[in-house]
């Protein structure tokens, strides 16, 4: 495995080592995310699963109020922002100053929660092309940000999975927007390839097993793999029963170098990073 061991979070002052992988729980405010297990209605529930999160192994809570499936329907940003403020007030009540992410990519809603609830990690899906006030929002606030490689728009974006070498095309892109957004001020970035999202399964499989190459940018890379269609599509089953090809394509996320699982099952998560911990001094680096 490549590991950067300098590599952390510095979120509002708070810091978060990378230098062995972490686990970020989904925590969904919305009504139609594609895995329905995970769906949360109401600050009760909210509250469980943070809880159970955390207990479970859980270094980042990932909160998002806008379904980026295909197909979903548009939330106003206005119902968007509720649903998120409602979660982030229980967790705050709750939890304290647990690092918190928001799955937005809205600067109204990374700047009102910050001011409301205090610095977090934004996780964009358009990384900044989304919100022309995005960047700017997230420089002003010093915020780590997660950026996220996808074309089109949830609702197109399989339309457009032409590539002539996914993984080169996907270094290109963010090597443009590194740049960009270095520009405007933003440089606490996280990676994300974006695995499904514009992409054909073999094309997702193709991106895993290059994952290394991402480490040219010496920055933390975000696997997003859980129980996605890369999984159930190629096992016939559904995305309930993509659990254990979730946890044998997490280790091969770890091998691949990455630095945070963003899961909807933590424990087995959790005791992949675990393993994959004790596996780590007997294997050679890449």
């Amino acid at each position: 495995m490549r590991t950067h061991p300098f590599l952390h979070l510095n979120i509002g002052g708070q810091l978060l080592p990378l230098d062995s992988p972490v686990v970020m729980a989904i925590l969904n405010v919305t009504p139609d995310s594609f895995f329905s297990d995970s769906r949360l209605d109401g600050a009760e529930a909210v509250r469980l699963r943070a809880e159970e999160a955390l207990r479970q192994g859980a270094s980042i809570l990932d909160v998002g109020g806008y379904s980026s499936r295909p197909g979903a329907a548009d939330v106003p940003e206005a119902e968007e922002l509720r649903r998120v403020s409602e979660a982030l007030e229980t967790i705050r009540n709750g939890f304290g100053d647990v690092p918190v992410s928001i799955d937005t990519f809205r600067s109204r809603v990374a700047e009102e929660t910050v001011l409301r609830f205090g610095p977090c990690i934004i996780n964009d899906i358009t990384a900044g092309e989304g919100d022309p006030r995005m960047a700017e929002t997230v420089a002003r606030y010093d915020l780590p940000y997660v950026i996220m490689h996808m074309r089109g728009t949830p609702d197109t974006m399989q339309q457009h999975c032409d590539y002539r070498d996914v993984t080169e095309e996907v270094l290109d892109y963010f090597a443009r927007r590194i740049d960009e957004l270095h520009r405007q001020g933003v440089y606490k970035l996280i990676l994300d390839p974006g695995f499904g999202f514009a992409k054909t399964a073999a094309q997702n499989f193709e991106l895993l097993a290059e994952l290394p190459r991402f480490q040219v940018f010496e920055l933390p890379v975000l696997a997003g793999i859980s129980r996605k269609s890369m999984i159930y599509r190629t096992l016939g089953v559904s995305p309930q029963e993509a659990l254990n090809g979730t946890t044998a394509l997490h280790a091969e996320c770890l091998r691949q170098g990455a630095h945070i699982l963003r899961v909807h099952d933590v424990t087995e998560a959790a005791e992949v990073i675990e393993l994959h911990k004790n596996l780590a001094p007997w294997t050679s680096s890449i």
